[in-house]
């Protein structure tokens, strides 16, 4: 058989194509980052519930709770603040979801929209984010957060 061009041409686009489908395969959510994903919504929820018992659950001891303002909270600050209702989370929904796992650690990047109520005084927040996620005893925990104005 002769080779022409276009059967290079042909070969050529096959490759770049299959290599395609293997990227496209490669970005299927793999099991832990399904489980990232459903501790970050677990998160959301407890948050919304202001569930001390989950939210203690979702985060790890040493978690460091960064908010756009510049304030720092770590585990019980954050904890006590929700379940105690002195902010309020009346809404809280994350888009535009990144997940990128690291060993036993995961980073996730979204966009937080929320309203919240805090001292009586409603606020609504879209915000940029960075969460750090530690896979501890099995369980997908947050280990850290900062939020940004975007």
């Amino acid at each position: 058989m002769r080779i022409t061009r276009r059967h290079v041409a042909m070969a050529g686009a096959l490759a770049l194509g299959g290599s395609g489908l293997v990227r496209t395969a490669g970005a299927a959510e793999t099991g832990d980052e399904a489980g990232v994903n459903a501790a970050g919504e677990a998160l959301r929820q407890a948050m919304l519930a202001a569930d001390r018992a989950r939210l203690s659950e979702l985060v790890c001891d040493q978690l460091s709770y960064g908010h756009s303002s510049g304030l720092v909270q770590d585990k019980a600050e954050f904890i006590d603040v929700i379940a105690d209702k002195k902010t309020l989370y009346k809404s809280i929904s994350l888009t535009d979801a990144k997940t990128m796992m690291a060993g036993d650690a995961a980073i996730v990047r979204h966009t937080f929209n929320g309203e919240t109520e805090s001292g009586g005084k409603a606020n609504s927040s879209k915000l940029g984010v960075l969460q750090v996620w530690q896979k501890q005893d099995g369980h997908w925990r947050l280990l850290a957060r900062q939020g940004y104005k975007t």
